[in-house]
């Protein structure tokens, strides 16, 4: 029988070692064709990857990431309001945190793939997080007799459903991604699981509470300040 989600991996100090690798793992590779004549081997995928691009794709994905939540704390605080944009920034690097985190914690391989994956989940994050903060802008506006914290619990409320089904649809199909989509995209397909489940966690238990924060925080700065 066939194995499946096998792989040779290699780090070398220097490019003859990285040849060295690629060598033994194209003999490793004719030698189970060999033993296995019936049942032919299909290289799905190889990468070499030495200390110096390790370091440079780890460099290159802390600054995307880093680049990703300026961008959106301007966006954020240019299209709605400031506390709106560090609720959200906060939620992302939660989000961002866990994820990143977990596949430590399970000792994966942190590859282009997953940082894609980790790009991926900041984008959908912030979607749950703009709209979360879109109905508490707009119940601001018409619900001005209410108290603030009653007001954001309405508006988280107003959104729920649609946050958590829309949450469930994605993740049906990342659960058929994980399963069923081979090795080359299982990791992808489990740091977006994870992504997604954080990040439906955070919109609604990080970005709301730090805004109602922000808001009684204010007062109490305007008091110290008479």
């Amino acid at each position: 029988p066939g194995e499946e989600g096998g792989g040779v991996e290699g780090e070398g100090e220097a490019p003859e070692m990285m040849g060295g690798v690629s060598d033994i793992s194209s003999r490793i590779i004719a030698a189970v064709r060999e033993d296995y004549p019936d049942n032919p081997v299909t290289l799905e995928r190889e990468e070499l990857i030495g200390p110096r691009i390790g370091k440079e794709l780890q460099r290159r994905a802390i600054y995307a990431v880093l680049l990703g939540m300026a961008a959106i704390l301007i966006y954020i605080s240019f299209r709605f309001d400031f506390r709106f944009a560090v609720g959200a920034v906060i939620a992302l690097f939660h989000d961002v945190l866990i994820t990143v985190g977990i596949f430590s914690i399970l000792n994966k391989e942190i590859t282009i793939p997953v940082i894609a994956a980790v790009l991926t989940v900041v984008g959908y994050s912030i979607n749950d997080s703009i709209v979360v903060s879109d109905r508490i802008r707009e119940n601001i506006r018409t619900m001005r007799r209410e108290a603030f914290d009653s007001m954001v619990n309405v508006s988280i409320n107003q959104t729920l459903s649609r946050t958590v089904i829309t949450s469930l649809t994605t993740l049906i199909v990342l659960f058929a991604l994980f399963f069923f989509g081979g090795a080359v995209i299982h990791d992808f397909a489990f740091a977006l699981l994870i992504g997604v489940l954080v990040g439906t966690y955070s919109s609604v238990f990080i970005v709301a509470p730090i805004v109602v924060e922000w808001e009684h925080v204010r007062p109490a700065r305007r008091e110290r300040k008479r």
